[in-house]
């Protein structure tokens, strides 16, 4: 592969996403290097006033400043942005930073944003507090509705924003449906995509127009960094997304960058793996408990919809306890998988949602999203699934299961 090869979309758009996953961005600097170089750099040097002048008033391409861009930070841009079939992507410090940035980027006072209720509690934070507190008007709706969604557009719509499957309650939304919705009202759809990537669900091949991403999660998927991302057209990531990001500063730093592009590298192996391995035991747990949604599994209400719109069905499903009593028991009694409230790492990790991921919900919102005290949410990594089945096998039985 040639030194710029990675950034010729000519060329890049052709390779199969395994390969865009591995080689895609890619830009290599004289020594030649196989491995992406690391810029820690804050700010960048000229040959002469004229070269900076014209690079800052867009006339003459090239780095001015990291808050901007940075040569690792773009490596890693354009690889999502070709993973993702998109025009172009901005990468954040954090997801929440992506999904903070992907709404106000494009919302004023008196602007209206449809939503749906099962996400992310810091999500529903943003929809619930955040929003009106800067006169952005705000409907929350049952996202599996299809008719709902038309039914909450005002003349003031201008963002419809859900995330699917939905974290914790795996709620699926018909992405072709919505997302044409959407458009026919000239309306932009934001979706979080950040429980499958876009190896197991390309949003913007169902109508999406921005698709955001908690990269910390399946892609980087090894729980060492913090990182977000938001893909859409060259337009809205240049017009619409950069001044906000440029003058507000949710930059990704280059070493975070870095460690995100190592982990793209992996990620479809990784994601196809443990989506295997959380089928494997969701058929097991769901022998057990009383309640799994696992849209993978033909008991979920929207299994069909589910595997239509996905490859397969990620790594990650929530199973509903009695109450929380027995649910905080059965986490103290895992011996392998780990309590942690994060996801998409390589290693099986599970949690509480109702005291921890959303936490900073009311508990009336929290009963509407449907995550009740008994939920536990459990992230499948790439152990092998028989010793994963015999933890939750010991621990379903301690707690009477």
């Amino acid at each position: 592969m040639k030194k710029t090869t990675g950034f010729d979309r000519n060329i890049t758009r052709n390779w199969h996403p395994a390969t865009q996953a591995v080689r895609g961005g890619t830009w290599r600097s004289e020594h030649g290097e196989t491995s992406e170089a690391l810029f820690l750099t804050s700010g960048y040097t000229y040959d002469d006033a004229e070269t900076v002048a014209a690079r800052f008033a867009g006339e003459e391409t090239g780095m001015t400043y990291s808050r901007l861009q940075n040569p690792t930070v773009a490596m890693l841009e354009e690889r999502i942005a070709l993973m993702e079939g998109a025009e172009a992507c901005r990468t954040q410090a954090t997801g929440m930073a992506a999904m903070t940035t992907a709404l106000l980027c494009q919302l004023s006072a008196g602007d209206h944003i449809v939503a749906a209720k099962a996400a992310f509690g810091s999500c529903r934070w943003l929809v619930d507090q955040l929003c009106p507190r800067f006169g952005i008007e705000t409907t929350v709706i049952d996202g599996r509705d299809n008719d709902a969604w038309e039914r909450a557009i005002q003349p003031n719509t201008k963002v419809f924003f859900f995330e699917t499957p939905a974290n914790p309650t795996m709620d699926i939304v018909d992405m072709k449906h919505v997302c044409g919705v959407a458009k026919a009202h000239g309306i932009t759809s934001v979706v979080d995509n950040a429980f499958a990537t876009a190896v197991l669900q390309r949003p913007m091949d169902y109508g999406a127009d921005v698709v955001a991403y908690s990269a910390t999660k399946l892609m980087e998927g090894q729980g060492r960094v913090l990182a977000g991302a938001v893909c859409g057209t060259e337009k809205f990531i240049n017009d619409v997304l950069l001044p906000f990001q440029r003058n507000t500063g949710p930059n990704l730093s280059p070493f975070n960058a870095w460690v995100v592009l190592k982990g793209l590298e992996t990620l479809d192996l990784r994601a196809r793996r443990q989506s295997e391995n959380a089928l494997a035991v969701g058929k097991f747990v769901e022998t057990r408990v009383p309640k799994i949604l696992h849209p993978g599994l033909a008991s979920h209400p929207q299994h069909n919809l589910a595997m239509s719109q996905m490859e397969a069905c990620g790594p990650i499903f929530s199973f509903i306890l009695e109450d929380r009593k027995q649910a905080m028991a059965l986490l103290n009694a895992l011996e392998l998988v780990d309590i942690s409230n994060n996801i998409g790492d390589s290693r099986s990790l599970c949690c509480h949602p109702a005291s921890t991921t959303h936490y900073s919900v009311s508990a009336e919102v929290r009963a509407d999203m449907g995550v009740v005290d008994g939920m536990l949410r459990i992230n499948i990594g790439l152990e092998d699934p028989r010793d994963l089945i015999a933890d939750l096998d010991q621990a379903l039985t301690r707690v009477g299961l």
